[in-house]
């Protein structure tokens, strides 16, 4: 039996508040997943959490807006699928095409206003608590593998690391998922123009809605480079306010 003290134990470690980070670790995180969205070999691993998002981000938009949700396969080449029933057009429809490229920065916005806060205890916990709930729907054993692997490593770091790691952990994988969230609409185009995807989320968009994919894919980065800058505020600001940088 667990105790009422060590009930209460564990609920100020989730909501309680952690020191406020050196402001070098603010910096040093942010330049660590800038190497790793623009260099080669690193985002070809650390993408899959990208993709993680991704498919979170399309399944999660199809529960809401009515849309019965089949499964998601995660592969090893960093490429998703989100499978989900009803209508083929529409709002709903349209809606969940849109989501998988905004949520990674949308995430990361997220992330970056719980630690504006200082809550990093609880935005790890929250990042387990979405990966256990998106392994449910997941169809393949690759993308079971994945998720089991991402959600072990952060239970691990929140349970086990220090203060000091865990908001080194957490402001970088913020930082990649604001960061990351560029990268592939940049690649998604590329590939467009030479026709290896005509059956991306943009030109399905295309097919549903008056608009051309290439519409869709600018609105995929402004919407990215906004999140991008509002979440940087958010990390950095405090950083800016307490060196003079700003006002």
């Amino acid at each position: 039996m667990v105790s009422i003290d060590g009930l209460t134990d564990l609920w100020e470690r989730l909501l309680g508040a952690q020191p406020d980070p050196p402001p070098l670790l603010v910096l040093l995180t942010a330049v660590v997943a800038l190497v790793v969205v623009s260099t080669r070999l690193p985002w070809r691993i650390a993408r899959n959490a990208i993709t993680i998002a991704h498919e979170g981000g399309h399944a999660l938009v199809a529960l809401l807006t009515g849309r019965k949700l089949r499964g998601i396969r995660l592969h090893s080449d960093t490429s998703g699928l989100t499978l989900s029933a009803g209508r083929p057009t529409g709002p709903g429809m349209i809606l969940t095409l849109l989501a998988g490229y905004l949520a990674p920065p949308l995430v990361g916005l997220a992330g970056a206003w719980l630690l504006g806060g200082n809550r990093i205890t609880l935005l790890l916990w929250v990042a387990v608590a979405l990966l256990l709930a998106m392994l449910v729907m997941i169809r393949n054993v690759f993308g079971v593998l994945s998720l089991l692997v991402t959600g072990g490593v952060v239970l691990a770091v929140s349970w086990y690391a220090t203060p000091q790691v865990q908001a080194a952990f957490a402001y970088t994988g913020v930082w990649f998922l604001l960061l990351g969230g560029v990268r592939p609409v940049v690649e998604l185009q590329r590939l467009r123009s030479r026709g290896r995807m005509p059956a991306s989320d943009a030109d399905q968009l295309a097919g549903l809605t008056p608009l051309p994919a290439f519409f869709w894919v600018t609105v995929f980065a402004l919407v990215n480079l906004a999140t991008l800058v509002a979440g940087a505020l958010l990390l950095a600001g405090p950083m800016l306010t307490d060196t003079g940088l700003t006002g």
